[in-house]
């Protein structure tokens, strides 16, 4: 079995649509994976700051965690204007992967109507349309040229114009 079958779709309009776990798991991995990347960085300007309340690794991924899911118990805070950087960044980028992940999960329960999906087949609609107005057209301008001709025909009573 084709690994790509459980990550993406394709659908009658011939877009790829992923799976919504395929993208929690996405979105849960670039959480966490910032998450470890920014606590080294967070310890390393904190350490060395003196008064800092975060010290060790496991302080700064608990921090950064709690920034993240936008909670922030305020244990465990940054002193220095890098460590502060750190927690701001972290709060801006976890705001929108947290918030997207909510989203799939809302979307699984509730089911919300997929817009995009409804644009695809509007946008079907519209070039059929398209294309049945232009047949139309022809067929309204071969109409026209009979009967300017047949008009012709009875202004000349000429029968073979």
């Amino acid at each position: 079995m084709k690994l790509s079958k459980h990550i993406k779709t394709v659908d009658e309009f011939g877009i790829h649509n992923y799976r919504g776990t395929f993208l929690a798991f996405l979105a849960i991995a670039a959480l966490y994976g910032t998450i470890t990347i920014f606590s080294f960085l967070l310890v390393s300007f904190e350490a060395s700051t003196p008064n800092a309340n975060i010290t060790t690794y496991r302080d700064a991924f608990w921090t950064l965690q709690m920034s993240a899911s936008t909670i922030g118990f305020g244990d465990h805070f940054p002193i220095s204007t890098g460590g502060r950087i750190i927690v701001a960044l972290m709060f801006y980028i976890g705001v929108g992967l947290v918030g997207f992940i909510g989203a799939l999960v809302a979307d699984k329960i509730v089911g919300f109507a997929n817009t995009n999906i409804k644009n695809r087949q509007l946008k079907k609609q519209n070039e059929d349309l398209l294309a049945h107005n232009i047949k139309l057209e022809q067929k309204i301008d071969l109409l026209i040229n009979k009967v300017e001709t047949f008009i012709e025909k009875e202004k000349t009573g000429n029968k073979n114009v």
